[in-house]
């Protein structure tokens, strides 16, 4: 991949997933670029939902970008700097075309009208979406496929999660719901109740607090999980996690240069 290409693809993750650029710099400088095409890609297919109001114009684009990363696993990239980077990234690592296919595929819950029934419903999910994703990353940077799921199972769970309940205000006003249906049963509310609680709402707080407990399971699982090592940049993201939960809790967000300093303090650490 040439230079050029890889600072416009790291300029395009740094804009629109800031963790994972960060972390991708703890990597060896060889593999930043190839980290950065397949966050470019993720980026993509994530937003997919956020930019179409019907689930049928949000199945022809993950469409386009399924046959994008086809293209791109086949030497044959589309004139877009995602599908040349992801054309240097298969043509570089042993990375499975259909797992890039799966990626995609899991997205198409994000546009469509269907609900969580359980939490086990949605763990299926973050595994289907970010943990792909970081299993993907762990696999770039050397770790073997089963190493991958061990060392980045939790630690996405306990990313995505998180992610999910700080983003619940963004996935309310479009009437979009993740967290599971039980959990809202248990608290007495229907999904449409839910979308309209006010911000002061106990039972609001009373959801946040069930999932932030479930997120911070995961992370307390992630830390026990074998050593990343060379692959920690993959998992990186994940030492953010207590402090999204504590900001979540207080009602603020957490500032560009305090999740600068988490993410060195576990790279220095080789831990989460």
């Amino acid at each position: 991949m040439d230079a050029a290409l890889a600072n416009r693809l790291g300029a395009s993750v740094r804009a629109t997933d800031p963790d994972r650029y960060f972390s991708a710099l703890f990597a060896p400088a060889a593999m930043r670029p190839l980290l950065f095409a397949l966050y470019a890609f993720n980026a993509e297919v994530a937003r997919v939902a956020e930019t179409v109001r019907e689930p049928m114009l949000g199945a022809i684009r993950l469409e386009w970008w399924r046959e994008t990363s086809e293209g791109a696993a086949r030497g044959v990239p589309r004139n877009h700097d995602v599908a040349r980077g992801l054309a240097a990234l298969f043509a570089t690592r042993t990375v499975r075309p259909e797992e890039f296919e799966a990626l995609v595929a899991a997205r198409a819950f994000d546009s469509s009208a269907d609900h969580f029934a359980d939490f086990a419903a949605l763990e299926n999910y973050l595994d289907a979406t970010g943990g792909r994703l970081m299993r993907l990353a762990a696999e770039i940077l050397g770790a073997a496929p089963e190493q991958a799921v061990l060392i980045t199972r939790d630690a996405a769970r306990a990313y995505g999660l998180a992610g999910l309940l700080r983003s619940l205000p963004f996935h309310n006003s479009r009437h979009k719901l993740y967290l599971p249906l039980d959990l809202l049963s248990a608290l007495e509310m229907t999904p449409e109740q839910f979308f309209h609680l006010e911000k002061t709402d106990a039972r609001l707080a009373a959801a946040e607090r069930q999932g932030a407990l479930k997120a911070r399971d995961y992370f307390l699982a992630a830390r026990n999980a074998p050593r990343a090592r060379d692959a920690l940049a993959a998992i990186l993201p994940t030492a953010l996690v207590p402090v999204y939960l504590r900001r979540l809790l207080r009602g603020r967000d957490v500032p560009i240069h305090r999740r600068q300093m988490a993410l060195l303090s576990a790279a220095m650490k080789k831990r989460l």
